[in-house]
């Protein structure tokens, strides 16, 4: 399951990097407890298909997980040992823009015990930094 988008305006992107909290997607909204990053970074699509057969190999098809960032950023690489010039390269990987504060991972209708175990399966496939989160009570 490759995820990448299924089609894009415009080919290539410029690399802007923001370094700022979120404020969307910071609480956990589909399932009952969630991994939230506490730094902002690109996640490749790589890293969110290893964590997601990781989550679902410990869960043995109990419970459901839910993945709430998209890669959607073209990460373009020139080749080593390439003069300057002769344009952009080609893109070589797609990422997905996770700043510090955005819930990555969610798990539904699992104890609370077998969730951290599986986040922390996940937490080590992805390159920054995360907390384990619980659903947010309404008052």
């Amino acid at each position: 399951m490759k995820l990448m988008p299924k089609r894009v305006k415009y080919r290539k992107e410029m690399r802007r990097v923001r370094d700022r909290k979120a404020t969307k997607g910071n609480y956990v909204a589909f399932g009952d407890y969630g991994l939230q990053a506490t730094e902002g970074f690109w996640v490749t699509a790589r890293q969110l298909e290893a964590g997601r057969v990781a989550c679902q190999h410990f869960l043995k098809r109990q419970g459901k997980l839910y993945i709430r960032v998209f890669p959607n950023k073209p990460i373009s690489k020139k080749p080593l040992e390439t003069r300057m010039g002769t344009g952009k390269a080609d893109v070589e990987y797609w990422a997905a823009r996770v700043k510090a504060g955005t819930v990555i991972f969610e798990v539904a209708g699992v104890p609370v015990g077998v969730a951290k175990r599986a986040f922390s399966r996940v937490a080590i496939k992805l390159p920054v930094k995360t907390r384990f989160v619980g659903r947010r009570l309404e008052v």
